[in-house]
C-alpha cells in the first residue's frame, strides 16, 4: 500500500496544487485519486482562496465499503518535521447531510485546509450512513479510518502519535462512541484528543427519525449503545462545543456531557460557538466570530510540546 501511494504521490504532487492546473488522468491504483482539487473546486471563491497552497488527496479507500474512503490535505511546502493530524468526522444526521454533497464537500475542504495552513494535516473521513448502515458502522468505520492513518499518514508528513479527531454532529457520537466503547477499538486506532461538536451522546425514548434509523427501534438498547459510562473512562484531552443557535435538545446533551465528565474529575475544555451552519462556520472560516479554532489550536500545541518520544 505505502509503495502505491508514495509512486502515485511523487507523480501527482509534483504538478497539483489548490490553484494551478489540474494534472492529466493517470491509471492508478483503485483505491487512490489524483491529488489537487478539481475545476469545480476553483469555482467556490471562498474555498479557492482559503486552499491557497493546500494539496489535496481524494478518495483514498481504507475499508471495504464505497462509502470507507477518506481525503487528505496538506500544505504544499513541506514542513521540516512531521506534523499534527486534524481528523474531521462530520454529519449532520445519521442519515446524511442536509446540504448537497457537493456543497457539504466544499465547506468541509475549508475546514482541511484551516488545518493545513495551521501546520497540520487535515483527514476527512466519509463513512456509512443509516438505515443501510447501523449502530456501530459509524464508529468501527472511524477506527478504520484511524487505523488507516496510524499506517499511511507518514507518507504525507503527518505524526501518527499526534491525532486529534475532530467530530461533527453526528460525527461526534461517532468518535465518542469509539472512545466509550473498547470492544468497538482496534489495533492503531487511538487518538491524541478529540473535539466533540453539537452531538448526541445519549439518545431518549423521543429520538428522531435519523437517530432511530442508526440506532434501531428498540428504545432499550438506546442506553447501552449510549456513550455513557464508557465515556468516562477516556483519558485524552477533549475540547467540548455546542453552538447558540443548536436546538435545546443538543445544548442539554453537551451539557450533560461536560457536567458528567467534570464529575468524573476529567472536566473538559469547552466552547460555545456563535454558529454552527457547517464545519467551517463551527472553525470561525465564515467570520462568525467564537469559535473551535483558538481552543482546538490551543489543544494541539500543547501536543506538541509534551516531547512524545
Amino acid at each position: 500500500m505505502k509503495n502505491y501511494l508514495t509512486f502515485f504521490l511523487l507523480l501527482t504532487m509534483t504538478t497539483a496544487s489548490a490553484h494551478g492546473p489540474v494534472p492529466g488522468r493517470l491509471s492508478p491504483p483503485s483505491d487512490l485519486v489524483q491529488a489537487g482539487l478539481t475545476d469545480s473546486d476553483t469555482t467556490f471563491g471562498g474555498t479557492a482562496r482559503l486552499c491557497e497552497q493546500v494539496t489535496f488527496s481524494r478518495g483514498l479507500r481504507y475499508g471495504e465499503s464505497e462509502a470507507n474512503v477518506l481525503d487528505v490535505a496538506a500544505s504544499a511546502t513541506k514542513a521540516d518535521t512531521p506534523r499534527p493530524v486534524l481528523l474531521f468526522v462530520a454529519g449532520d444526521t445519521f442519515t446524511g447531510d442536509r446540504a448537497a454533497p457537493e456543497l457539504a464537500r466544499q465547506i468541509q475542504d475549508q475546514a482541511m485546509c484551516f488545518a493545513a495552513r495551521n501546520g497540520m494535516i487535515g483527514v476527512r473521513v466519509n463513512y456509512r450512513l443509516a438505515p443501510s448502515a447501523t449502530w456501530p458502522a459509524g464508529a468501527s468505520d472511524v477506527a478504520a479510518a484511524l487505523s488507516w492513518v496510524h499506517g499511511n499518514i507518514d507518507l504525507f508528513n503527518g505524526d501518527a502519535r499526534e491525532i486529534v479527531a475532530v467530530g461533527y454532529g453526528a460525527g461526534a457520537f461517532h468518535v465518542a462512541t469509539l472512545l466509550a466503547h473498547p470492544e468497538l477499538q482496534t489495533d492503531g486506532a487511538d487518538v491524541a484528543g478529540v473535539v466533540l461538536v453539537s452531538g448526541i451522546y445519549r439518545v431518549g425514548k423521543d429520538a428522531s427519525d435519523s437517530e432511530k434509523a442508526y440506532l434501531g427501534l428498540d428504545a432499550v438498547q438506546y442506553d447501552k449503545r449510549s456513550v455513557f459510562p464508557g465515556i468516562l473512562n477516556v483519558d485524552v484531552p477533549i475540547v467540548l462545543a455546542w453552538a447558540a443557535d443548536d436546538s435545546v435538545g443538543l445544548v442539554a446533551q453537551g451539557e450533560t456531557l461536560k457536567r458528567t465528565l467534570c464529575g468524573a474529575g476529567h472536566c473538559p475544555r469547552s466552547a460555545l460557538l456563535r454558529s454552527r451552519d457547517g464545519i467551517a462556520s463551527a472553525f470561525g472560516l465564515d467570520g462568525s466570530g467564537d469559535s473551535l479554532a483558538e481552543p482546538t489550536l490551543l489543544l494541539v500545541h500543547q501536543l506538541e510540546a509534551r516531547g512524545l518520544p
